[in-house]
């Protein structure tokens, strides 16, 4: 279900349960494109790790997706693609992104797509992203809002309210 809003740089889901939010991820990952970074905000449990994890099955990864909340960083390669999930919840302070090891930053790259949870923890050490998730609980369900911070952002904002289906048919 999408918000009554014209803007165009931004969007309102109703995400009724976790294969909704599923969906979702399978509905953004043809969309998202070698370069862009995708920032997943939200409180523990509100279902970023759930996305990511549809994202790339969606994109074709078999195996396992997990959290990658102690190592920082999971690394997938699917079709020449670099997909890289990363957790900076335990960042205590944004500068820690440049203690965290040599060259964190050069994972944000042109030939990689980058999916960030708690973003906020390394504001303004990581690139900006072309979307914000932000997903939050909603009574028994949940919502997120997202918003473009580029015209790769927006392109994909557009295909979703397109092509978005809010529930199982």
């Amino acid at each position: 279900m999408h918000s009554p809003d014209d803007n165009q740089s931004a969007l309102r889901l109703h995400l009724p349960d976790a294969a909704a939010t599923a969906r979702l991820g399978g509905a953004l990952a043809p969309l998202l494109e070698p370069g862009m970074v995708v920032a997943l905000d939200g409180d523990l449990g509100a279902g970023k790790t759930t996305l990511v994890r549809a994202l790339l099955r969606a994109r074709g990864h078999c195996g396992p997706v997990k959290s990658p909340t102690y190592a920082l960083v999971e690394i997938y390669v699917i079709s020449r693609i670099y997909f890289y999930h990363f957790d900076f919840y335990r960042f205590n302070f944004p500068e820690e992104f440049l203690d965290a090891g040599p060259g964190l930053g050069e994972y944000f790259r042109d030939d990689a797509v980058c999916l960030v949870e708690w973003p906020q923890n390394a504001a303004g050490y990581m690139p900006a992203a072309d979307l914000v998730l932000r997903l939050r609980f909603a009574q028994r369900a949940r919502e997120v809002d997202i918003v473009a911070g580029s015209e790769e952002g927006r392109e994909c904002l557009r295909a979703l309210r397109s092509g978005w289906l809010p529930a199982a048919g």
